[in-house]
């Protein structure tokens, strides 16, 4: 049973936690333990299923089935069936690759920079973040692999041995992609399923039926709890969140350079990688708030994943935002400064006030101006409006994808190939089933593993600081504002901590003190 305070429980002087001066908002309400911690993350996966999820999951399931639909139809009678035609010749099918993954980027930023970076507050939502990365990049696997047209030739674009005889181009930023996403989403997984191991193991132990017990003993790999485990996981995790550091930086980069090391006005540019890398992130932490909103409310966790996780992520959104806003207007500076006509015509004539204008200003109003209401606290810490303005962001970033890719296609050099595309309905549903698979996906997640990382949350909880703070003006994780350990040894007991890895429990032990022989002498 939780022992957490309903959120915005009013404090001693009438003040929310968080907003004394001098002291911030607790990583978790209330005063949980690790058993408590324990038993209301795993409820989540013991309890029995509700009626909720069991609609909520057969809504996507039928997304999905649209999904399958489509890209059995684009096989049987290929990309014609799209809107393309021999100027536009990317449309919707590039805009939801891009989309989707950038989508991803934020887990990897949550899961692998922040904690580099020894930020406490990710631990209770970096679980889900990851989960998401890999349920995005398999969605935006599915655009690359079927816009070739004949996907049983898929194999050509990797450098094996084939009957042609011919190995794929490697100056191509498209072969770049491949390696790129294919690294990215195998380093995820990794870096995903590590991070796992010893909640698996809390949800082994608790198990009540063999079956599960099976499953959840399989993928924990013998996970004890021993000294070893824990300095091999450590270790394990450090190495991935160094190699997936770079991989934040580097896959959407390559993703720009689809665009960037062409001649096309609108594309060739070098502020596109970190242009891209920016925007990425943009979405990615909108569709982890869009996310987070429903999933702390259904699963009743919102004394784990709260209001000031919720809070920052709207700081970031504002931030990366921001840097998108500014890229916008690079653009036009740098096609002014060129003095480059085809340039100037593409971003004066064309987006800003030729056939796809209303494209452009969607994209402009939803991704520059509306984000800025993140400047208001107000707005930062009311949920319902920051779920709003998290689907706005995401509705904004597609139509960046869409502008850059559609509307320097659309009027070439030559002006009787100008033309003027409209998506048809398989374009459209294709898209629409890739949500299906994201959220059928991400609802067997949250059904069957941990959401929460356990492991990480309590380490963060004042019963794991072996020097715990005392009196006010301190930050709840033994520190004082000034940052100096506040402990007196006399005022401590010796601190035993006996765990499993499914229920920690702390047994305090009191110091006997040593009583001093009377020693008696002459003098």
């Amino acid at each position: 049973m939780s022992t957490a305070l309903p959120e915005g429980a009013v404090g001693p002087g009438g003040l929310v936690p968080g907003d004394t001066p001098g002291t911030r908002a607790p990583h978790v309400l209330g005063t949980p333990t690790f058993v408590t911690l324990t038993e209301d993350v795993a409820a989540v996966n013991e309890r029995k299923t509700r009626i909720r999820w069991i609609l909520t999951f057969a809504a996507a399931v039928s997304v999905l089935l649209i999904l399958a639909g489509s890209l059995t139809k684009l096989v049987y009678s290929g990309v014609g069936i799209w809107g393309l035609d021999n100027t536009v010749f990317w449309a919707w099918d590039i805009t939801g690759f891009v989309f989707w993954i950038g989508i991803g980027h934020a887990g990897t930023l949550i899961s692998a920079i922040l904690y580099l970076f020894r930020q406490k507050w990710r631990t209770a939502i970096n679980r889900a973040a990851e989960a998401m990365t890999i349920f995005a990049v398999m969605a935006a696997g599915i655009y690359p692999a079927f816009h070739v047209g004949r996907v049983w030739f898929l194999y050509w674009v990797f450098p094996v041995p084939n009957q042609m005889s011919i190995w794929p181009n490697f100056k191509s930023p498209l072969l770049w992609d491949v390696f790129a996403v294919s690294t990215y989403a195998t380093v995820s997984i990794l870096f995903w399923f590590v991070g796992l191991v010893p909640d698996l193991a809390t949800l082994r132990d608790r198990a009540k039926s063999k079956l599960a017990y099976t499953l959840y003993g399989i993928f924990s790999l013998g996970w004890r709890g021993s000294h070893r485990n824990w300095l091999t996981y450590e270790r394990a995790y450090m190495i991935f969140a160094g190699i997936s550091t770079p991989l934040v930086l580097s896959v959407h980069t390559v993703v720009s350079m689809d665009f960037a090391t062409s001649v096309i006005p609108g594309w060739h540019t070098t502020i596109f990688p970190p242009y891209f890398v920016a925007g990425a992130i943009f979405s990615g932490f909108a569709m982890v708030i869009t996310l987070m909103v429903i999933a702390r409310k259904v699963l009743d966790l919102e004394h784990i994943i709260t209001m000031r996780h919720l809070e920052n992520m709207c700081k970031i959104i504002l931030a990366t935002g921001s840097i998108v806003g500014y890229a916008y207007a690079i653009e036009f500076f740098v096609a002014w400064y060129s003095g480059n006509q085809y340039e100037q015509d593409m971003f004066f004539k064309v987006r800003a006030s030729g056939p796809y204008a209303w494209a452009y200003w969607t994209m402009v109003s939803c991704n520059v101006i509306i984000p800025q209401l993140f400047w208001w606290k107000k707005a930062r810490t009311n949920i319902p409006m920051m779920f709003v303005l998290s689907i706005i962001v995401n509705i904004g970033m597609w139509f960046e994808r869409f502008v850059i890719i559609v509307t320097s296609l659309h009027r070439d050099y030559i002006p009787s190939s100008w033309t003027y595309f409209t998506p048809t309905v398989w374009d459209i549903s294709l898209f629409l089933g890739t949500f299906g698979l994201f959220t059928t996906m991400f609802l067997l997640f949250c059904r069957f593993l941990p959401v929460i990382a356990l492991s990480e949350v309590k380490a963060i909880l004042p019963a794991a600081d072996p020097h715990p703070a005392h009196g006010p003006g301190h930050d709840g994780h033994g520190h004082d504002d000034h940052g100096h350990d506040d402990h007196h040894p006399a005022d401590h007991a010796s601190t035993k901590v006996t765990s499993t890895d499914d229920e920690a429990a702390l047994v305090s032990k009191p110091k006997k003190k040593k009583k001093k022989k009377e020693v008696q002498g002459n003098g």
